[in-house]
């Protein structure tokens, strides 16, 4: 707080038994408290209206545009979506007869069309991964039950 380490508050306190006496030490700390504990709600008293005056100015919103303009990036990532988010309506919009429209339609036709050919593969493949899953469990068991016939077969005493 004051750049005060522990030595000097050593001798501060060494100074002020000398000074005050052993009697009076603890009233005097009791005061400094006090005294400190004031002024700590003096400064929170004083933030939370500097807060509150800042809040009816407007000086929030000054903040989050100034944080904004800071960064660049977030800004131009809103702005990237924004302008997507405009082209998307636009096209849900646009006339069905014009030849945009129809370039529009074929087009989202075409990506349904590689949307379920992919999620067709996707399908395949994990059918394709589940029987080759089951023919490994079918011999692992295979290969458990060969291995648990063998040792029942061994008469005992003879391993």
């Amino acid at each position: 707080m004051f750049g005060m380490g522990w030595s000097e508050l050593l001798v501060v306190g060494v100074v002020a038994l000398i000074v005050v006496g052993p009697k009076d030490l603890p009233v005097l700390f009791r005061q400094i408290g006090q005294f400190v504990g004031k002024a700590k709600g003096m400064a929170r008293e004083f933030t939370s209206a500097m807060n509150d005056a800042a809040d009816e100015s407007g000086m929030r919103d000054i903040s989050k545009t100034l944080k904004s303009a800071t960064n660049p990036l977030g800004t131009a990532m809103d702005g990237v979506k924004d302008a997507a988010r405009d082209v998307s309506s636009s096209l849900r919009n646009m006339d069905a007869d014009s030849e945009t429209g129809k370039l529009a339609a074929e087009r989202a036709a075409k990506t349904k069309k590689i949307q379920a050919s992919t999620a067709r593969a996707a399908a395949d493949r994990k059918m394709r991964e589940a029987e080759e899953a089951r023919k490994a469990a079918d011999a692992a068991e295979a290969a458990l039950a060969d291995d648990t016939s063998d040792t029942h077969d061994t008469p005992k005493g003879t391993t």
